[in-house]
């Protein structure tokens, strides 16, 4: 049986997770591999509930609230789902993991960041990705494409420009810091291209 992969997409609301995941779980369903993409949260039916209040319940929700839903959902969704998927030999590929909660939570929200990923870390047991995708994108740029897209924003997507930059900063941070596990892409590119970069990493893993 082929190991299982762990793939994560990375990046601020706009910067074309979505799209890239879709190009990528096609590509690889091409070279015969089996795929799983999944989101947090969401991933779960746990998660899907989960979602609802971190992304669109009306009232304030604290920080460090916000912090633990995030890795309440994680905890769950990596020990029903993504483990399972791995230990088959899927590869799995995931919008958005612990580094997102680094970015938003963490440095978003001026919680300390070492302690939101320690946090994680623990509740998923130290599952850490073979590769995590940053589609990196000025938050100006990020914003306008989700004017063109968006008729509600979610609680996150609705902040003010700073947090946004601080959540992009705290994203080019984490990847500096970890070379060998990230790649980095300009994702004001065209589609084509951005998948195509994604194509030649991940062929390596394989």
């Amino acid at each position: 049986m082929s190991s299982g992969v762990f793939i994560t997409l990375e990046g601020g609301d706009g910067s074309g997770k979505t799209t890239q995941a879709e190009r990528l779980d096609r590509w690889l369903s091409e070279q015969g591999r089996t795929v799983l993409r999944t989101r947090e949260p969401g991933g779960t039916a746990v998660g899907v509930e989960v979602r609802e209040i971190v992304l669109h319940h009306r009232g304030d929700i604290s920080p460090r609230a916000e912090a633990l839903l995030y890795a309440a959902d994680r905890a769950h969704h990596v020990a029903t789902v993504v483990r399972p998927a791995l230990e088959r030999g899927d590869v799995v590929i995931q919008d958005r993991y612990i580094d997102s909660s680094v970015a938003y939570q963490g440095v978003g929200r001026v919680l300390d960041p070492d302690a939101i990923r320690g946090l994680s870390e623990w509740a998923t047991e130290g599952l850490r990705p073979d590769l995590t995708i940053l589609l990196d994108l000025d938050a100006g740029a990020a914003r306008g494409r989700l004017d063109e897209a968006r008729t509600r924003y979610d609680r996150l997507e609705a902040e003010a420009s700073e947090f946004h930059d601080r959540v992009r900063n705290a994203y080019l941070a984490i990847a500096a810091a970890e070379p060998d596990r990230f790649l980095v892409v300009d994702a004001a590119l065209p589609a084509d291209e951005i998948a195509a970069a994604i194509r030649t990493r991940v062929a390596e893993l394989l």
